[in-house]
């Protein structure tokens, strides 16, 4: 689909909430495509995926009132307030972050805030995606080959698997809840006594004057995990098998884009050296043996751009807040 006759679609009733709610309309600082229409992955009948930014208004920055995200599942499109989005650029979360290494053609819209925050993307960039890309890739690794093995895949595997994507999601949430200090939580596989499981994951927690809130979210993204890897663990379909191999080839992306960002190659989400490639585990023309021989090798290549990365620890969070602020302040003067 051209990015012509796409904007004729976003012109039709089903998207008609772009112009009519109140968080969206003129506020929309940055719209681009997303999902397999920015990679370069799609194919006939490829879903149409939209993604964006909005500025919130005054009494959003300055008020009681908040916005964080607006999204319509029928045309799969999110859009994220500003503040929202910021924070989960910060993480250099995978999702969010490739809003900002989109193709100028596949901008829909893009004003000057738009513009402005895709100027600065280095501001993002930190060894937080080794975490971030790694581990999404490493979770859907994990993902695939528990639906692979269904039910005769051992089941401390299972756990020891679930216990890593745990972990690298733990270190991602420092900036979004409290910070929980080294050995306050200690996660680990011991003997179990149930009866369906010979190992399972334990904890030991010793936390004091600590939010119950994020205590909380944290325990609710852990308990998210362990359902994903649930969902997973019978197949018999060959839908199932297609979505597996969707799945397999959005690992590698995450493997190669993530080694890119840490050798300093910046954000490129669309993938015209790897398209063929990708398309072709797409459609099924590599067996689960080879994909994983690629994983080995992509994998490899990420560690070792993760061990010599000069990206700094953390992003330039005293930049990222300058830069906010003059976005607000250019919203707030210019407020009806």
């Amino acid at each position: 689909m051209s990015l012509n006759k796409i904007k004729e679609t976003l012109k039709t009733e089903s998207y008609d909430f772009l112009r009519t709610n109140e968080h969206l309309k003129d506020n929309i600082i940055l719209l681009t495509l997303g999902g397999s229409h920015a990679y370069g992955t799609n194919v006939e009948g490829s879903d149409l995926d939209i993604r964006g930014i909005a500025l919130e208004r005054p009494k959003e920055i300055i008020g009681l009132s908040s916005f964080e995200q607006f999204e319509n599942r029928e045309t799969d499109t999110v859009i994220y307030g500003l503040r929202k989005v910021i924070s989960l650029m910060q993480n250099c979360n995978p999702n969010v972050i490739e809003m900002l290494g989109t193709k100028d053609d596949q901008l829909i819209i893009c004003n000057k805030h738009g513009k402005l925050i895709r100027d600065n993307l280095d501001l993002f960039l930190s060894k937080k995606a080794i975490y971030s890309f790694g581990g999404y890739a490493t979770a859907q690794l994990r993902r695939l080959q528990n639906a692979l093995a269904r039910d005769s895949y051992p089941q401390q595997e299972k756990e020891k698997h679930i216990l890593n994507s745990i972990k690298n999601q733990l270190n991602t949430i420092e900036d979004r809840y409290k910070k929980l200090n080294n050995g306050n939580l200690e996660l680990f596989i011991d003997k179990s006594t149930k009866e369906d499981m010979e190992q399972e994951i334990f904890m030991n927690i010793s936390i004091n004057n600590y939010p119950l809130r994020d205590f909380k979210n944290i325990y609710s993204e852990m308990s998210n995990i362990i359902k994903d890897y649930g969902k997973l663990s019978h197949r018999n379909s060959k839908k199932d098998e297609l979505h597996l191999n969707k799945h397999a080839m959005h690992l590698i992306r995450l493997l190669i884009m993530g080694k890119e960002i840490l050798e300093g190659k910046g954000v490129n989400t669309y993938r015209e050296n790897e398209r063929d490639l990708l398309l072709d585990i797409r459609a099924g023309k590599y067996s689960y043996n080879e994909i994983f021989e690629m994983v080995d090798k992509y994998e490899n290549e990420f560690k070792y751009a993760a061990n010599n990365t000069s990206l700094p620890e953390k992003p330039n969070y005293k930049k990222i807040e300058e830069l906010v602020m003059d976005i607000n302040k250019d919203v707030i003067l210019n407020a009806n």
